[in-house]
């Protein structure tokens, strides 16, 4: 019987559970569960024990099957994880950096954020009007303009096009003006 504490055995049939459980889940890249199964295994053997020599092996095994099954995909993983970052407004620099970190490999990352063909300054609009910057203030604040350009350019979006998003939106016509030749008063007069 195991006392508190001792360290349990990392086994092939844990880390394939492991990963099927954080799969089911979680949408991974190949490297991301890789790097959750090997941060499972150093929890599971406790603060003073050492990974085996074993232990990645069977990881790199783990996530073979699953890369091979069908369970991973990179890119699959990578368009739709651009795509909802795209969606929220995130910088197209941020998103390759985000998938970057997720272990996404350089061409896999660029070629999904291209799927997308993002445009930089609705991208930036987006966001400014998530975060309630510029334009989007209510009530507006002309000096908080360098505050929010400056939150603009921190979330990755070249100056340039981050003044551009900052500008006043194009206002949407009323119906009236868009139909000037209907009477608002209506056909009888």
């Amino acid at each position: 019987m195991r006392r508190a504490g001792e360290a349990r055995p990392v086994t092939p049939a844990y880390l394939e559970r492991a990963a099927l459980h954080y799969l089911e889940r979680y949408s991974s890249s190949a490297e991301n569960l890789r790097r959750v199964l090997l941060r499972k295994a150093r929890r599971r053997l406790g603060p003073e024990g050492e990974p085996e020599p074993g232990i990645e092996a069977a990881i790199a095994e783990v996530v073979g099957r699953a890369v091979r099954s069908g369970l991973v995909d990179d890119r699959i993983y990578a368009e739709s994880k651009a795509g909802a970052l795209l969606r929220r407004g995130s910088s197209t620099r941020a998103v390759g950096m985000k998938l970057r970190a997720k272990g996404v490999p350089d061409e896999t990352a660029a070629a999904a954020v291209a799927v997308h063909e993002p445009d930089d300054l609705a991208l930036a609009r987006r966001h400014a009007q998530r975060k309630r910057l510029g334009p989007y203030r209510r009530p507006p604040d002309p000096a908080a303009r360098d505050r929010d350009l400056a939150s603009l350019c921190r979330a990755g979006f070249p100056y340039r096009v981050a003044a551009l998003a900052l500008e006043a939106p194009a206002e949407e016509p009323d119906d009236a003006e868009a139909w000037p030749d209907l009477d608002p008063a209506g056909p009888h007069g």
